[in-house]
């Protein structure tokens, strides 16, 4: 009798502790510090975002070549005084215009086969290239003159030119394509030496940037120039074909011709 109590007893113990365990585990401690987490995390969200909004993102950059184009417009600017033209169809420059100062600097203007419109480039002639420009019309009187250049014959096929001088107030045209004057011929064959000068450069820059492999037989059409006389200074040239001999873009070929003109025109210069 005393074993059946002292079991029942025993069993009694048991399930109290089984009823008592899970009562303390379910305890809502943890739904307490959930909710209190997430009430203080959640005012935080906008107090970081104003962190990222003073970011200028959407600011215009300052154009800092503004000063430095009005600088080059000034330093471009003149007054011409003489002006020449070349007109015909059928060249590869059929349309070559020259304008100038009396110190040289001006603009030359040229239309190339299969371009519908003119190409402008920025000359500067050389002091020496003048001095024989304003000699020879001096010699030619020209503004005084009533002279007529051409010649008794038309050459056309060979190309129109036009020449013209504003100055003091006065201006005076000319038109002819041959001459037997020798002055105005030199006036004529001057203008076309400085107009080779510069469309050589000019197709240069073109094959230099974007077909170094024409550049060899630019540099030969340069030396065919050289021989015959058709560059009005080449000394002139100097500045400009230094770099060629060093610009590892264009094909050796190319460089070392140019050295060798460079060479050429250095000893005929002295």
């Amino acid at each position: 009798m005393r074993k059946v109590l002292n079991a029942g007893f025993t069993v009694t113990l048991i399930i109290l502790f089984a009823i008592a365990v899970p009562a303390q585990t379910k305890k809502p401690k943890k739904k307490v510090v959930t909710t209190a987490t997430a009430s203080a995390t959640a005012p935080e969200a906008p107090t970081q975002t104003p962190v990222e909004v003073p970011v200028k993102r959407n600011e215009r950059p300052t154009d800092t070549n503004a000063d430095n184009t009005k600088l080059t417009s000034r330093a471009s600017a003149y007054t011409p005084v003489y002006f020449y033209e070349f007109d015909r169809p059928g060249f590869t420059y059929p349309r070559i215009l020259i304008e100038h100062d009396e110190v040289g600097k001006g603009k030359m203007s040229f239309l190339k086969d299969g371009y519908s419109e003119l190409l402008t480039d920025p000359i500067e002639l050389s002091d020496g290239t003048m001095a024989n420009i304003r000699q020879t019309l001096t010699a030619m009187n020209f503004l005084d003159s009533t002279e007529n250049y051409q010649y008794s014959r038309d050459f056309s096929n060979m190309g129109n030119t036009t020449f013209t001088v504003k100055k003091d107030g006065r201006e005076r045209t000319v038109k002819y394509n041959w001459t037997d004057n020798k002055n105005a011929k030199f006036i004529m064959d001057e203008y076309r030496r400085i107009g080779n000068e510069y469309t050589w450069k000019f197709e240069m820059n073109v094959a230099r940037e974007n077909q170094p492999l024409q550049t060899p037989g630019l540099v030969d059409a340069l030396d065919g120039y050289l021989q015959r006389s058709e560059i009005t200074d080449p000394p002139h040239l100097l500045p400009f074909l230094g770099p060629l001999s060093n610009d590892e873009r264009l094909p050796l070929m190319a460089r070392n011709h140019v050295t060798k003109l460079i060479k050429q025109i250095e000893k005929t210069k002295k």
